[in-house]
């Protein structure tokens, strides 16, 4: 073993996006930091690849909304040269009856693409945009605040208190939607507000993204939710696309980091926490490097980090007990394409760039097909039909292809995380991104043709490459119980980890998974607090 010879106010395990940012806060007040990354590359799941000669996309990570304005401000990123494009419209959904559906490209748009499908439910939208609002507002705050620790009596009390006040002053309407929305299902959800089932497939998607569940799944409600409670420019509710791809945030977060004196430690892969009487005193690198730090910043999976990075006598065994069953599993299956021509849809003919080709495309036209796609998963491994969304980023940005051609991303739901039968991952990933390309080829018949290449990630292969447990995205399911001052523990949910000296910073913390940059600046202004120094950010 060798040591690294200077000692680190923090030494940060992980530099994905969260990481980067924590890091970014704790030196712009004055600390000393290193971040270690397992990769070659800083950004985690967030990053910007090649895939095939003269094709590069977003390899994991895919579309931006979630990115919190004041990450971006304190930053200073657009200043390294970050911009986004907006989609002119979010969606695009064809339909199993040869007919699509559009929406979000304002709220009359949207209204005249419903009332194709029912005139109740145009009629409806604006109250459910609004009521979704208040909810969404409400989410927002949450985001930005540290959760209660209920071992800590009645300043946790107050604490919880304080932060819940704005939905108790809300009114009932505002109290029954967010008691809907954190049980219901997805279907429940949107049973009682809509009648036309592309319209609910609509907003359905967004409960099963990264979420191993049916939409008629209790709690599925609230992963809609927070799908919605971004903004992009101070649009909120926005989605857009990162010029360069998701690898253009982290690489100017990189930059913002050094600027304040991080350092970044790269192909440098921690083996264990280094403890002394059971507090962190640092990380011991693969490479037997031993990095001495007054305390230690997990950006990793909880289950990494208490299942292979702590040793087990370490820990108290009902908390170990309670990482061991920390839920894992998003059900995803990620691929690039890269594509000859842009697809053309039986619905929508045309390969000219259009607003649905800059549109996140779903493939899903109801609840019904998203359900069996998760009971024929639990079942087989995946469903014979898919859910698929597709982006096509080069319609937007020219950089990511030659031109003339262009690059999908196909982010799919639901594939195992665990193939029964004892079948592997390692055998199967391409027959299951042939299924997908074909189920693509249904909606648009050129699009199998005009494969040139691709890449195809199954839930093993996002563990192995990205380090997400089970191929889950955000590093722990989003369900009741693991959400707010239960992520990733009831006790633990401010940001502080199992033993002295140890802390999270990443998506298995409060507010959770998504590009927010939010568990790496909440953690950042807890650790500060800790150290008696003063934490500065905007708002």
């Amino acid at each position: 073993m060798t040591t690294s010879g200077k000692k680190y106010d923090a030494v940060i395990i992980g530099g994905g996006h969260n990481g980067l940012v924590c890091a970014f806060y704790l030196a712009r007040a004055g600390m000393s930091v290193r971040i270690c990354e397992r990769r070659s590359v800083v950004g985690g799941a967030a990053v910007t690849e090649e895939f095939h000669p003269g094709f590069r996309n977003s390899a994991a990570s895919y579309t931006v909304s979630l990115l919190n304005p004041r990450v971006i401000a304190d930053m200073k990123l657009k200043d390294f040269g970050l911009r986004f494009l907006h989609r002119p419209i979010a969606n695009f959904l064809p339909t199993s009856d040869g007919r699509y559906l559009k929406a979000e490209g304002g709220l009359a748009r949207t209204q005249e693409e419903f009332r194709k499908f029912s005139d109740a439910d145009a009629a409806r939208l604006p109250a459910y945009y609004d009521r979704l609002e208040k909810v969404a507002d409400i989410l927002r705050g949450l985001s930005l605040k540290t959760p209660p620790n209920p071992r800590k009596g009645v300043k946790a009390a107050f604490s919880a208190a304080s932060q819940l006040w704005p939905a108790v002053k809300g009114g009932a309407e505002l109290h029954q939607d967010l008691l809907d929305l954190f049980t219901k299902s997805a279907r429940g959800f949107l049973d009682e507000w809509f009648a036309s089932e592309p319209v609910k497939a609509l907003f359905g998607f967004d409960a099963i993204v990264g979420n191993y569940a049916s939409p008629d799944t209790p709690g599925s409600a609230y992963v809609l939710l927070h799908h919605v409670f971004g903004e992009v420019d101070g649009v909120k509710g926005a989605w857009a696309h990162a010029v360069g791809g998701m690898g253009a945030i982290t690489e100017t977060m990189r930059q913002a980091c050094e600027a304040a004196g991080v350092e970044i430690s790269l192909d440098a892969p921690v083996h264990t926490l280094d403890l002394e009487n059971g507090e962190a005193r640092g990380v011991v690198l693969e490479s037997g490097e031993d990095i001495a730090a007054a305390r230690v910043i997990s950006n990793v999976n909880p289950k990494l980090l208490y299942g292979k990075m702590t040793p087990a006598d370490a820990l108290d065994p009902d908390f170990r007990r309670k990482m061991q069953n920390w839920r894992c599993q998003s059900g995803t299956f990620r691929m690039n394409v890269a594509l000859s021509e842009l697809p053309d849809f039986t619905c929508l003919p045309g390969k000219e760039i259009a607003e649905h080709h800059q549109a996140g495309i779903i493939i899903a036209p109801s609840l019904d097909y998203m359900d069996r796609a998760f009971t024929d998963a639990k079942r087989d491994g995946w469903s014979s039909k898919p859910v698929v969304e597709m982006l096509i980023p080069s319609t937007v940005d020219d950089s990511l292809a030659p031109e003339g051609a262009h690059v999908a991303s196909l982010f799919c739901q639901h594939f195992a995380p665990d193939l029964p039968e004892g079948r592997s991952w390692d055998q199967e990933r391409e027959k299951a991104a042939d299924l997908i390309i074909d189920t693509v080829d249904q909606y648009a018949p050129n699009f199998k043709k005009s494969v040139l290449g691709r890449t195809a990630l199954s839930p093993k292969d996002l563990e192995d490459k990205f380090g997400l447990v089970g191929g889950d995205i955000f590093h722990g399911a989003m369900g009741l119980d693991q959400l707010w001052a239960a992520r990733p523990a009831l006790g633990y949910g401010d940001y502080r980890g199992a033993l002295k000296r140890l802390y999270h910073c990443g998506a298995g913390a409060h507010p959770g998974g998504g590009v927010t940059g939010l568990p790496g600046r909440n953690a950042a202004r807890e650790i500060l607090r800790d150290a008696g120094m003063k934490f500065s950010g905007s708002g």
